[in-house]
């Protein structure tokens, strides 16, 4: 069977990859090669290829939005609201409407200035054709059209255009109605002025072209994270989307913050039990450079930190970031050394500081220095120290002006400090420990003969019997097997160091060879594929979530790169003569009993993994013939992140909804 993809949603992180921006590309072709030799008297003037803007895009589009798969679609439609998004910080626009159509076509429409349209003096059409058919074209780089901007490159709609099967610009300006139409990317004829109107403001409508793209459907969560996150980082703009793809089943969203990032912290925590009643939050404001910070301490051990630089979200970080943890660090180390109230001997680190901390820093700059078209990290060095001075001071005079809050936070780092000391001692024991062992690997491990990763998969199965089966059924050579017993440690509820120490975690941190949570390195991991294959219960969902937590909350980049994935078994055998067929579903049960008809019939219900023999095991279950796996990745951080809190973390009331609310979903849970 094939494997089917379930996603933990999550913040969009493109392909990384080296980004060039290039008006005109000369490639060689060398066309004859004999025996290895190049035959350099064939290389003359036909054999220079010139290729201009547009037909460069469409020839490598994944240097423009970083892939063709979901991220790069997704983008197309992210480049057009972040040229909405830059009137709305020039002060212009106030609503954003984003519309999704049957075929997946894609409008958004803002009330900002309009497109200007009148000729360009240097390309000799109206400027509308000029924004949208060449690369580096934008009022974005004379710094007065736009003081602050996402998309500086001034390739965004552009690149949009070039990849969509066709794309229609209207502008609303000058009391008059302007249209072009392009046809990938090329227009279809000279802009056309319309009837009149009493509003300002640009539409654009596309639809990608399925000869680029993968597949072209859109997502309506993806869009809609985005859209709220710009929601948060521009306080007071009204972003609407709705998808209109099923006239039946219409959907839609509003977002409106007029408490911005601050509201933005309520929303990434409300699952969480906050420290003070409300965020810290302080700004400022000088010359050509603004940020905004809001942090919020919880009960919890998790770190969330979500730097923005002009609304885009550099997820690599950068000198805003460096400078916001210095500056952090530095502020509670002089607190505590200042303070009558708070004894420690420990100087704490960055780690301690910002265990339970729920960060957002939003900068927006005139000139920022991105690495590549997808900005994934912020370069300017001068940022780091306006940032880190920022936090001193106005944190310094928070904790001044609200000691008894600063006291439980303080506390909350000591706390960390020493769990951290606890977790380097644990840490060298396992590694003395392992030292003196001629097989360092867990004793209940069976491992697979082959030693290259990308060719192994490790089962992490649920209970000794099934593993005993699972151990006798498998194909030895890439198949290895973990047993795993008694009841799981929720990392939601607990530190590091328990973690570390935890008897039925062990083996497995140590069976994957990456290390956790500092000293996680991917490159070390063991096994491509790691497994979890439990019984189709309730005690086998709570052992799937607890170990989902952990690899989360301790070992997040094995989801995010796609190396977690969940088994499916079967819930029914069906028996008939000498026929054997096997049901994952009550329904899958129905439609087999429809077709060989239920006279003779003999039906089991698995009731767990070892009531199945080794060879069932592995023609259901293991054989990546006809096997199921549901592989997990992470889209959407934030969502993620407020999943594992509601289901494993110490608030009942949260917990309490989710399951009322998604009760009705729950299916081949025995009771």
């Amino acid at each position: 069977m094939l494997c089917k993809k379930i996603r933990i949603k999550r913040l969009i992180i493109f392909e990384k990859q080296v980004k060039i921006i290039i008006l005109n590309t000369v490639r060689l072709r060398f066309k004859d090669i004999l025996n290895g030799d190049l035959l350099m008297n064939r290389y003359s003037a036909e054999s220079i290829q010139v290729l201009d803007g547009i037909d460069h895009v469409r020839k490598r589009p994944s240097m423009y939005i970083g892939s063709t798969g979901p991220e790069g679609l997704h983008h197309l439609v992210y480049e057009v609201i972040d040229n909405a998004i830059d009137e709305a910080l020039a002060g212009y626009c106030n609503n954003i409407i984003v519309k999704i159509y049957k075929g997946n076509e894609i409008e958004v429409k803002d009330d900002g200035r309009g497109i200007p349209v009148d000729i360009h003096a240097g390309e000799n059409v109206s400027a509308i054709e000029v924004v949208m058919t060449k690369l580096n074209a934008g009022g974005k780089f004379d710094n007065k059209s736009y003081k602050i901007s996402g998309g500086l490159h001034g390739i965004g709609v552009s690149v949009v255009n070039a990849l969509s099967e066709w794309l229609e610009v209207i502008v609303y300006r000058n009391g008059k109605l302007y249209s072009q139409r392009y046809q990938k990317g090329v227009p279809e004829s000279d802009v056309v002025v319309g009837g009149k109107c009493d509003k300002t403001g640009t539409k654009v409508t596309f639809k990608p072209d399925k000869k680029i793209f993968k597949n072209i459907n859109f997502n309506f969560d993806t869009l809609s994270k985005r859209l709220r996150e710009l929601a948060f980082l521009n306080k007071g703009i009204n972003i609407e989307i709705t998808d209109q793809r099923n006239k039946q089943d219409i959907r839609e969203h509003k977002f409106k913050f007029e408490g911005g990032i601050v509201s933005f912290i309520n929303y990434i925590n409300q699952t969480k039990t906050a420290l003070g009643k409300k965020p810290i939050y302080f700004e400022e404001k000088k010359d050509e450079f603004e940020a905004e910070i809001a942090i919020e301490y919880n009960v919890g051990y998790t770190e969330n930190i979500f730097p923005f630089v002009n609304n885009i979200n550099t997820v690599e970080g950068g000198t805003h970031l460096i400078g916001f943890k210095s500056g952090l660090t530095r502020t509670i180390n002089d607190f505590i050394k200042r303070s009558n109230k708070i004894k420690s001997k420990l100087s704490l680190v960055g780690d301690d500081v910002r265990e339970g901390l729920t960060a957002v820093i939003s900068v927006k700059l005139r000139n920022p220095q991105f690495e590549g078209q997808t900005k994934a990290k912020l370069g300017n060095s001068e940022v780091k120290g306006i940032i880190e001075s920022m936090v001193y001071e106005n944190l310094s005079d928070y904790f001044d002006r609200n000691p008894i809050i600063a006291k439980k936070i303080i506390e909350k780092c000591v706390q960390s400090a020493k769990a951290r000391e606890a977790a380097r001692k644990a840490r060298e024991l396992t590694r003395r420990r392992n030292a003196l062992e001629n097989d360092s690997l867990p004793g209940k491990l069976a491992d697979c003969s082959i030693k290259d990763p990308d060719k192994c998969e490790l089962y992490l199965v649920e209970g000794d019997s099934a593993g005993g089966s699972a151990k006798q059924g498998r194909d030895r050579s890439f198949q290895a097997i973990l047993p795993l017993w008694g009841k799981m440690l929720n990392v939601e509820k607990t530190r590091l160091d328990k973690v570390l120490s935890n008897d039925k975690l062990q083996p497995i941190i140590t069976t994957l060879g990456t290390g956790i949570d500092d000293t996680f390195n991917l490159s070390r991991l063991r096994y491509s594929k790691i497994i979890i294959m439990a019984d189709a219960d309730v005690d086998g969902s709570h052992i799937r979530t607890l170990l989902l937590t952990f690899f989360f909350r301790y070992m997040r980049e094995l989801i995010e790169q796609g190396h977690i994935y969940i088994a499916c078994s079967p819930l029914y055998k069906i028996s008939k003569k000498n026929q054997v067929r096997y049901s994952y579903s009550e329904e899958e049960k129905n439609r087999i009993l429809k077709k060989i008809g239920g006279h003779g019939t003999t039906i089991q219900r698995y009731k767990g993994l070892g009531e199945m023999n080794p060879d069932q095991l592995w023609e259901t279950t293991m054989n990546p013939e006809k096997r199921t796996l549901i592989q997990i990745t992470s889209e959407d951080a934030v969502e993620a992140d407020e999943i594992f809190s509601i289901l494993m973390g110490d608030s009942v009331a949260p917990r309490r909804e989710f399951i009322e609310k998604y009760a009705q979903y729950v299916k081949n849970i025995d009771v």
